[in-house]
């Protein structure tokens, strides 16, 4: 393949909308109750029915599964459970003709155990692969060598028998982490991006990115000075330190340069995941300059707060930091409870996904639209005895994990366990609610009102609207709980200025607008009479999670 030449206004991932497909719990087209490639083939004219421009397919590679696939044994190979390269190929192939871009995980920051590169790692102190991962000596009185801790609870460091030391691990134990500083590292995983892209993906979402590098000093964390509750949750010791000195490090810089001349070479676009304490300047540190990611996303707008106040201030401090980035927004996947549940509450109806899918694509950047969100699914309620996710287990029962998101897609309600394996009456991995079964793809199919057909034509309009798409963005002084903004042509002459609105309140609300240029109400996205406001002079009403658009005079 050779080097694509791609203007970056004109990109493609630029306002692009990614659909997150998550393999477990897509569609099962073999009967043993776990989705696989074939499945997603299956699906894929459903999901380019919906107007996004590509997908995310989260992990498939060969895997022991402890942590459902981000714990890899295999870069270069698709697990059976999920099909075969042969399947991959075949599902590249049929995005492309639908018009789908094909966005893969890629887990570089650590390996499961069972990778034949620990296996070799963790023989002896003085074999070929001694460097790959993070190993330490104890400190004198046998515990660990720092005090850092794992996402997922306890110490990051476990001790390994075999060579009598340390090993790092951020994530599980069973997640050992890979040495950064060790160039040969740098140049194998550099190898298994470039298989993949041999095969003709367009891009990678790089998990956990900036955790590639540690401390080669290996410090201690300091205390925090406010805990984080961002990107995880305040049930975790995690948030209680500072993370300064085992993720985030300066030699990633150099690293992702790396990466991005490498995809360079092939005109693939590269979005990361960012957690940190301080996301929002790691994400324009990560996107400046045009020389490391094409976009980067954090859990900022993942958490449960929610307030106009709050979505405004996030994105205004990452304007104010970006050195000609890229943002990416995502309201929610397969990390946290679903958007309905987690901002609009145990009682929001569905059409609470119609402000948030909204609202979601009316910010300046990409976004990523996790599966089952078109829909209006809800959180599910999985019991315990049911669960898959070893964070929720540990954590039980202040924090239930994240298999409440991950439960199979209902695709008709009138088949076992809503058509996720077909017609067979197969028990799927996670169990499918009854509540997930009442907003199947066919119930939704059915509804003229529902948040299915609204997401196929707000997305439509949406691209009608360059400056939606990719022009700047400027907000609105108005009170709680609205969200008011304006959308701005990139270019200068190429597109009508827009005003946005949103309650983000289930109860109706008046604000007064600040002097505008003659506002033109905007129509044909999708939103019922009902959930539209209504301008008059300076005043503005907007029902409950109401929205309103209308183009400026210049």
């Amino acid at each position: 393949m050779s080097k694509t030449d791609v203007r970056p206004l004109d990109a493609w991932w630029r306002g692009g909308v990614i659909y997150q497909i998550y393999p477990r719990s897509f569609a099962d087209s073999n009967g043993d109750g776990i989705g696989d490639l074939p499945g997603i083939i299956d699906k894929l004219p459903y999901v380019a029915g919906l107007g996004v421009d590509a997908i995310w397919i989260s992990p498939f590679f060969r895997s022991p599964m402890k942590d459902f696939g981000y714990d890899i044994s295999d870069y270069r190979d698709v697990d059976p459970m999920f099909g075969t390269l042969q399947d991959f190929d075949r599902l590249v192939a049929r995005a492309h003709e639908l018009g789908l871009k094909v966005v893969i995980d890629q887990v570089l920051s650590h390996t499961s155990d069972q990778h034949p590169w620990f296996q070799e790692s963790r023989s002896s102190r003085s074999n070929a692969k001694a460097d790959w991962y993070v190993w330490a000596d104890p400190k004198p009185d046998g515990t660990p060598p720092t005090n850092w801790l794992s996402v997922f609870g306890g110490s990051a460091w476990q001790w390994d028998a075999r060579r009598r030391q340390y090993y790092l691990h951020n994530f599980l134990t069973s997640q050992p982490d890979l040495n950064f500083h060790c160039e040969e590292v740098q140049r194998q995983v550099l190898s298994d991006i470039r298989f993949w892209l041999e095969r003709g993906v367009d891009g990678f979402r790089f998990d956990a990115c900036n955790f590639h590098f540690h401390d080669r000093k290996l410090r201690d964390n300091p205390p925090a000075k406010k805990r984080d509750t961002q990107s995880v949750q305040d049930t975790n010791p995690y948030g209680m330190q500072q993370h300064l000195y085992d993720k985030t490090q300066f030699e990633n810089l150099a690293f992702l340069e790396k990466v991005r001349d490498l995809l360079d070479e092939y005109g693939a676009a590269s979005l990361g995941e960012i957690g940190d304490d301080n996301a929002l300047a790691t994400m324009a540190a990560y996107t400046a300059s045009g020389n490391k990611l094409h976009m980067a996303y954090s859990f900022n707008l993942l958490t449960h707060e929610n307030t106009a106040t709050y979505i405004r201030s996030q994105v205004e401090e990452l304007e104010a930091a970006m050195d000609g980035g890229w943002p990416c927004w995502s309201l929610g996947n397969h990390d946290v409870a679903r958007v309905r549940t987690r901002w609009g509450g145990p009682d929001a109806p569905a059409a609470y996904n119609k402000l948030a899918l909204a609202m979601l694509l009316s910010l300046r950047g990409s976004a990523c639209w996790y599966q089952g969100d078109e829909l209006g699914l809800p959180e599910a309620e999985v019991p315990y005895e049911r669960l898959q996710d070893p964070y929720g287990i540990n954590f039980w029962p202040e924090f239930k994990g994240r298999d409440g998101c991950r439960t199979p897609m209902p695709w008709d309600s009138t088949l076992p366990h809503a058509g996720f394996s077909g017609a067979r009456a197969v028990e799927p991995w996670l169990p499918v609610p009854e509540t997930h079964r009442q907003l199947a793809v066919d119930i939704n199919e059915a509804d003229p009102d529902s948040v299915l057909h609204f997401t196929r034509t707000f997305l439509a309009w949406r691209k009608q609207h360059r400056a939606l798409v990719c022009g700047s963005i400027r907000f609105i002084d108005v009170p709680q709980p609205v969200l008011a903004l304006e959308r701005l042509p990139e270019r200068a002459g190429e597109a009508t200025r827009m005003l946005a609105a949103f309650n983000t309140a289930a109860h109706p609300v008046k604000v007064r607008l600040p002097r505008l240029p003659g506002a033109t109400p905007l129509r044909g996205h999708g939103f019922a009479p009902r959930q539209f406001g209504r301008l008059d002079g300076r005043d503005l009403e907007l029902p409950p999670y109401g929205a309103y658009f209308a183009a400026l005079a210049d």
